[in-house]
C-alpha cells in the first residue's frame, strides 16, 4: 500500500508515533502541527486518509473538518478523527462534523494500521465505483 497519509497533529511525540506505526505497513506519511497548515495542505493536495487532531493551535479540529468538508475539493476527504477527549459526545461531534472514523489517545499501533488500513481501502472501492 502507498496510500498517502496527512497527519495533523501538535504534539511532535504523536506525530512520529503515528510515523513509526504507518510507515512499514506501506503509508507514506506527511505531518502538520496546528489547523491552518493542515486545512492548507489539505486542500493544496488532498490525501488518501486525513488523521486529525481536534486539540490544535491557531484553528481546532473541528473547524479544519468543517472547512474540508465545505469545499468540495474535499468534501469527500477521508478523516479519522484522532483525540485524546475520548467522551461519547466527542465521538458524536465527531460523527456530526462527518468524520468517517474516530479513536482515542493512546492508541494501540495495531489498531491504528488497521483502521487506516480499512479507511483508505473503503475510500479506494467507493472512488473506482
Amino acid at each position: 500500500m502507498s496510500a498517502r497519509v496527512l497527519v495533523v497533529e501538535d504534539s511532535q511525540v504523536i506525530q512520529r508515533l503515528i510515523e513509526v506505526c504507518l510507515r512499514p505497513a506501506g503509508f507514506q506519511v506527511e505531518t502538520r502541527d496546528d489547523g491552518p497548515s493542515g486545512l492548507e495542505a489539505a486542500l493544496d493536495n488532498p490525501p488518501d486518509l486525513l488523521i486529525l487532531d481536534v486539540g490544535l493551535p491557531r484553528m481546532d479540529g473541528w473547524e479544519v473538518l468543517s472547512r474540508l468538508r465545505a469545499d468540495p475539493r474535499t468534501e469527500k476527504l477521508t478523516v479519522l478523527v484522532l483525540t485524546a477527549h475520548a467522551q461519547e459526545e466527542t465521538r458524536q461531534r465527531a460523527d456530526r462534523g462527518g468524520a468517517d472514523a474516530f479513536l482515542t489517545k493512546p492508541f494501540r499501533p495495531n489498531d491504528l494500521r488497521r483502521v487506516a488500513a480499512q479507511l483508505v481501502e473503503s475510500a479506494t472501492k467507493t472512488a473506482a465505483v
